[in-house]
């Protein structure tokens, strides 16, 4: 009787890295499927049997896993269907030493083998496996050397000005690998930087753009789907007006290298666009109000003792930050008992009053007196010390110190008080257990200098101690309407006249001279004055328009009655301003 040999179901998966020659009737994935198939038809009197499906992967790296076919031959093995994989080396399945290993957990666990048909070798004894890794270890060491050379090669071409390829920029086509300009586009690339100049915005010149019809360059796709073809976003604009491929140079690594190519926008124009869009970028005031919102989320409170809520308005775009009482939310909006104030002027006043109270060497250190020994207080005092520095340094880690060490800030029209916890404190500054005094270590309990409440913030016993109010802060403030605005402002209302800001002034000023120099025959252009005052012709232009400010809004400026949203960096936003007065007085509503 002869023995019936069992069935080996074979399955041939290949691979080629890149397009290259995919297209060709006998490419590389044809060679390697004919060679796995020509070792499995000698492996016949084995039982091998060639499967009707090839996986293949035509364009995919080895160095990950995220291919169509490897995913396709995963789940037959899953499923069943294969008992040996062939391929042609072992680096055209992997060339990763970790993604070998999960593969290799997943065939062991479905009882499939494989075999390359240029390097055989078992796996299923030590041997194997040795020298399965020692194959895979070089396939590893030749992808990443290549990935190196690449990348020096691309460094080293941008250095050389070579553009090496990408998202072809409007105003450009490719020709010969090389970038040339379409004179058609290139006339609306310079029309945007220089209108750029003369708008001061990007949302006003996306608007203009999309009026008149124009659209990004369409791009048809291998697959047959195209791209492009739609109105160019802000983003979009921004990235353009910011590219210095239009001024004829490849930036890589953060440097600027002069290119093969053609400049479409001159120095001059660019370096002034440049200019005008670091100016008329979020100030500091807006980006911490960006950057830390709702950072005292639920230690607000009103004198009623409710929670002030954090809250947020849109307008043009932009979203503003509030905390706002649950009697103003819950309540009609003008509820007068209602509070709402701007959360970047609490934020910012209470992390300064917080700091400076750190940075207060008295105050500090008879605070710490009772806490630490005498031996150790010059420690704790630099402690403190540096504790107000991470504070005012507005990351993450500021943020959580913060929070620990509040224990309660109550709101009203009249002021801010701030309740410093104990607790958080002492642990801030790493000081160990809960009291170290040297006064009152054979006090009781009861009759300790601090306590902690409920809220961990410190409440004074009723030994007569006043030094419970070394935690507590006390900013006199109050809010300020302006126009649909409101402000916290430091200070009480005294109803005193409000000093005026010396950098409005020095504007207003600066600008007069400007045109007193162009009047008088002092400085002929200018391009003269930009270049004595060390600033862009551009600049220039736009400022030297508040020699002819409506004189009630000079004069408000110069007292300081004017509105107290109308700040340095808002008037030079507003800049150039429009020649009629009535319409100076609508846009920076003084």
């Amino acid at each position: 009787m002869v023995e019936r040999i069992p069935v080996k179901r074979c399955a041939i998966y290949v691979r080629k890295s890149s397009e290259e020659g995919l297209d060709m009737s006998y490419n590389s994935l044809a060679a390697q499927s004919d060679a796995c198939a020509a070792y499995i038809a000698s492996q016949k009197h084995e039982g091998w049997m060639q499967l009707p499906t090839i996986y293949e992967d035509g364009g995919y790296s080895g160095g990950n896993m995220d291919r169509p076919g490897v995913q396709q031959l995963l789940g037959d093995v899953a499923a069943g269907k294969i008992d040996i994989i062939v391929v042609y080396k072992i680096d055209r399945l992997t060339r990763s030493l970790t993604d070998f290993a999960k593969l290799n957990d997943i065939l062991d666990q479905n009882n499939v083998s494989f075999v390359a048909v240029t390097q055989q070798f078992n796996t299923s004894t030590s041997m194997g496996r040795l020298t399965l890794n020692v194959l895979l270890s070089f396939a590893q060491f030749e992808r990443e050397v290549a990935g190196e050379r690449i990348r020096d090669k691309v460094a080293a071409s941008k250095k050389k000005g070579i553009w090496m390829g990408g998202p072809v920029p409007l105003g450009y086509a490719v020709k010969d690998r090389k970038l040339v300009i379409v004179p058609e586009e290139a006339t609306i690339v310079r029309n945007m930087f220089t209108r750029y100049l003369g708008l001061c915005s990007v949302h006003l010149l996306q608007r203009e753009l999309q009026q008149e019809g124009v659209r990004s360059r369409r791009r048809l796709l291998q697959d047959g789907r195209s791209l492009g073809g739609v109105v160019l976003g802000r983003g979009a604009i921004s990235h353009m007006l910011k590219n210095p491929l239009y001024l004829g140079q490849i930036r890589h690594a953060g440097a600027l290298n002069p290119g093969q190519h053609e400049a479409i926008v001159d120095k001059d124009l660019f370096d002034a666009v440049q200019l005008a869009l670091a100016q008329s970028g979020p100030g500091d005031g807006a980006r911490a109000k960006r950057a830390s919102p709702a950072l005292l989320k639920g230690l607000v409170f009103d004198t009623q003792g409710h929670r002030l809520q954090p809250t947020h308005a849109v307008k043009n775009c932009i979203r503003y930050h509030y905390y706002t009482s649950a009697r103003r939310l819950r309540d009609a909006k003008d509820d007068p008992s209602g509070i709402r104030v701007p959360a970047g002027d609490l934020d910012r006043m209470v992390v300064n009053a917080i700091a400076d109270r750190l940075k207060d060497k008295s105050r500090m250190q008879e605070w710490l007196a009772p806490c630490v020994p005498l031996s150790e207080l010059p420690h704790y005092m630099v402690a403190a010390a540096s504790l107000a520095a991470t504070i005012a340094s507005n990351d993450q880690t500021a943020r959580s110190v913060i929070r620990s060490i509040i224990g309660r800030i109550t709101l009203s029209r009249t002021g801010v008080s701030i309740a410093l916890s104990d607790n958080g404190l002492r642990v801030s500054l790493g000081i160990s257990g809960t009291t170290a005094s040297n006064d009152d270590s054979a006090l009781p309990p009861s009759q300790s200098k601090w306590t902690t409440g409920q809220n961990k913030c410190l409440e004074p016993v009723t030994q007569g101690d006043s030094s419970a109010a070394l935690l507590d802060i006390m900013i006199p403030s109050h809010l300020l309407r302006c126009g649909k605005q409101v402000k916290l402002v430091l200070g009480p209302d005294n109803g005193k006249q409000p000093e005026p800001d010396p950098k409005l002034v020095d504007m207003v000023l600066q600008a007069r001279r400007w045109f007193e120099d162009l009047s008088s025959g002092s400085s002929s252009s200018l391009t003269d004055i930009g270049m004595a005052a060390g600033v862009d012709r551009t600049y220039i232009s736009r400022l030297i328009t508040l020699a002819f400010l409506a004189p009630d809004i000079v004069e408000r400026i110069v007292t300081g009655d004017h509105a107290a949203t109308l700040t340095p960096e808002r008037l030079r936003k507003a800049c150039p301003l429009p020649p009629r007065w009535e319409e100076q007085r609508v846009v920076l509503q003084s």
